[in-house]
């Protein structure tokens, strides 16, 4: 592994996140603080409580989940999508860098942007409503895992995105609605019975169900299952990018 490669890789993206930190930090920190006062102040005097737990407490999981999941896959996307659309990406495949390396490069800042803003968006929560955690350390594990998986899925789609609007395509239309209906805001057994079928088709499901079991110690599905699920979708995309490497599907034409 040539870890100087990667941190090259690493840091240059990490300096665009600070160079850009009004649009990369600022606005998803204000829009989830909004969503506190709209869904947590407002409904929440309306709701006392899901399966024991205020509801602006209840919503907090979701809510990071909904900017972490974001985040990762913009700034991934992003990341390996401008060196495409300028033609520097052909600099970095014939240098001697593997695309493990370049993968790790990556990934690991679009990560770490999505995780840093997951957690301000945390301490943001306590202006708002009081809250605990039960499992910090499980807290922090689902945190991470989700941060990686999505930015995987970020690379594989600005890999993908011939043009800046189908590098917007699947976050807007697909992971945003993945995310509200996956119990962001509401628990599934607040659904029919029907629905809460429908329902467990949604992947995102068990990643908040998981992420809210840390917090609060309950969950919507079994946290086995939502273990199982992050990371079947983690090893799905690392598949499919060994796969666009081994064949230069998009990145050689």
């Amino acid at each position: 592994m040539n870890f100087n490669a990667v941190m090259t890789i690493y840091l240059f993206e990490m300096k665009r996140f600070f160079r850009t930190i009004t649009q990369s930090l600022i606005s998803p920190v204000l829009s989830t603080s909004l969503y506190f006062v709209v869904f947590g102040t407002a409904i929440g005097s309306r709701i006392q409580e899901v399966e024991g737990v205020s509801y602006g407490a209840f919503i907090v999981p979701g809510l990071i989940m909904l900017s972490v999941m974001t985040q990762a896959t913009s700034n991934a996307s992003f990341g390996i999508y401008f060196p495409k659309f300028i033609g520097t990406i052909y600099e970095l495949l014939s240098a001697p860098v593997s695309f493990l390396e370049i993968v790790a490069g990556y990934v690991g800042a679009a990560a770490t942007k999505a995780m840093f803003i997951g957690l301000i968006i945390f301490g943001t929560s306590f202006f708002f409503v009081d809250i605990t955690v039960a499992h910090p350390l499980a807290m922090i594990a689902f945190l991470t895992l989700t941060c990686i998986s999505f930015s995987l899925l970020g690379f594989i789609i600005g890999i993908w995105a011939g043009n800046f609007e189908q590098l917007q395509l699947i976050p807007l239309l697909v992971i945003t609605p993945l995310v509200f209906l996956g119990g962001s805001f509401y628990s599934v057994s607040m659904l029919s019975p029907v629905w809460q079928t429908i329902t467990l088709f949604n992947p995102v499901v068990y990643l908040i169900s998981g992420f809210r079991w840390a917090f609060f110690g309950t969950a919507d599905v079994d946290i086995g299952l939502s273990l199982l699920a992050i990371a079947f979708f983690t090893g799905l995309c690392l598949t499919i990018i060994w796969w666009i490497f081994r064949t230069g599907w998009r990145i050689r034409q």
